[in-house]
């Protein structure tokens, strides 16, 4: 309750933004709470940020052209994988491995957490990406993202979005040894292995 009356007053300050996820029919207790920073945090913690990431691979569309910024996409993703992928297989179960997987993304940025439910069984949600104006300009790196985490993981995931209010989303990783629903998992396409980038333009390293 301590930690609630902080929250509440930096809301009424207009430095917290707080809406309500709502529990599923079978869940019991009070609806959760979650809380992040407005834009008016901004002048506290000054950063570079997306603004300047699009800005980046704009210029690299510019001078080497239109697959440039796929390819630098491609390249962060890669190092993801080997960055996640040891520590994740170190995990004895599938269970353990994913949960190994949302830690990693939490602590980088993806306010990611590990859910279960008899209906839908064991997933990965994740209510904020420090990526998403990036997708938004570029669509195709959550197909990127998504491959790149069924290879760390070893196993098919069936990515959704749910609306949360207010504009949010909600994004759900459904592991599909771990319980996915059967007619969510036949209505994706199986997808094709993470394309290797061509070769990369004079000056370009990847």
């Amino acid at each position: 309750m301590g930690i609630k009356q902080h929250c509440l007053k930096l809301t009424e300050m207009g430095y917290l933004e707080e809406w309500r996820v709502p529990r599923a029919k079978k869940e019991v207790g009070r609806p959760e709470k979650l809380y992040r920073l407005t834009r008016k945090c901004d002048p506290l913690f000054p950063q570079a940020g997306s603004d300047l990431s699009i800005s980046v691979l704009e210029g690299v569309r510019a001078v080497y052209g239109e697959s440039a910024p796929e390819k630098l996409l491609f390249h962060h993703f890669q190092n993801l994988l080997e960055r996640w992928q040891p520590k994740v297989r170190a995990g004895k179960s599938m269970v353990e491995k994913a949960t190994r997987l949302a830690d990693l993304r939490d602590q980088e940025g993806w306010f990611s957490r590990c859910h279960y439910e008899p209906e839908t069984g064991f997933r990965i949600e994740e209510f904020h990406t420090p990526l998403a104006a990036i997708y938004e300009v570029y669509p195709t790196a959550v197909r990127m993202e998504l491959q790149m985490m069924e290879k760390v993981l070893g196993t098919r995931i069936v990515r959704t979005e749910a609306a949360t209010g207010k504009g949010r989303k909600r994004v759900v990783y459904e592991i599909a040894t771990l319980g996915v629903r059967e007619e969510v998992a036949k209505a994706r396409p199986p997808i094709s292995p993470l394309p290797e980038p061509e070769e990369a333009p004079q000056g370009m390293l990847f």
